[in-house]
């Protein structure tokens, strides 16, 4: 897979956010509603939080990107993606040692990573991206690496081995990630291309924020926490400052490489 057709990204798109994804053609006027790298936050993991919480959020606060009346959004493709940081990793095999903000580094090897137009879109600067180019070591400033799957049924069996009821919640509503890209594919969204007939598998790549993340019972399992009944737009800048999607990860899935039963209730 050497390049993504765009009509499989806009699938991609909707697959994950769980809303038909369109393409701006250049019609007059703003987009209503516009998919940005910031609503792409918003929709792709905040919403995920609610199914899985049944928390209400207040929907006029962040314009009504949580409604289900919101059946598709606008996307102006060349300002959402930035294809010069694509990568394929499709064929690579690759058993290094990496370190991305002080952690370990599993490369995506096996699937395409898209790259999302994330530069100088977040106050305080680039640094939490690190350097460009390949290296294993890490650089000052920079995040760690985390992998992030919206599948919602998946999601409940890690919220279910880390989360404790009551007053006293050690783990539980927030946002969960992995820097093992073996174990995010098990909750990967999957959906068929209507364009080609393929089957994929879609992740996030992120980088997730040292100072905000909590580490799981499970070491290889991080939590961005977010408290009880905030309002819509704490929980919006909570997410915001603390994991931050760079990249969409897209795998197809062929007959001799479909996952085993996955076991998502941990004893």
């Amino acid at each position: 897979m050497s390049t993504v057709d765009r009509e499989v990204a806009l699938e991609m798109l909707s697959a994950l956010l769980g809303t038909t994804v369109k393409p701006y053609n250049g019609l007059a006027g703003k987009l209503d509603p516009e998919l940005n790298i910031h609503t792409f936050l918003v929709k792709g993991l905040l919403k995920q939080i609610e199914d899985l919480f049944n928390n209400h959020l207040q929907q006029e606060t962040l314009a009504g990107f949580y409604s289900d009346v919101r059946e598709e959004m606008f996307v102006d493709m060349d300002e959402f993606f930035e294809p010069r940081f694509d990568y394929d990793f499709t064929h690579l095999s690759d058993k290094s040692v990496c370190m991305r903000g002080g952690e370990p580094y599993k490369r995506p090897c096996g699937w395409y990573r898209i790259a999302l137009k994330v530069l100088n879109k977040y106050p305080g600067g680039n640094a939490w991206l690190g350097k460009d180019g390949w290296r294993s070591h890490s650089v000052a400033g920079e995040w760690p690496v985390s992998y992030h799957g919206t599948s919602v049924d998946g999601a409940k069996g890690i919220v279910k081995s880390h989360y404790k009821a009551g007053p006293r919640q050690l783990y539980g509503r927030g946002i969960y990630s992995t820097y093992d890209i073996d174990q995010a594919s098990g909750y990967s969204k999957e959906f068929t291309s209507k364009k080609n007939g393929k089957r994929y598998r879609v992740l996030m790549q992120n980088r997730i924020n040292p100072k905000m993340r909590k580490v799981c019972d499970r070491k290889d399992y991080w939590l961005i926490k977010i408290p009880e009944d905030p309002s819509a737009a704490e929980e919006k800048e909570i997410v915001e400052k603390s994991i931050r999607p760079y990249g969409i990860l897209l795998k197809e899935v062929r007959e001799e490489s479909k996952p085993a039963d996955w076991d998502l209730h941990y004893d």
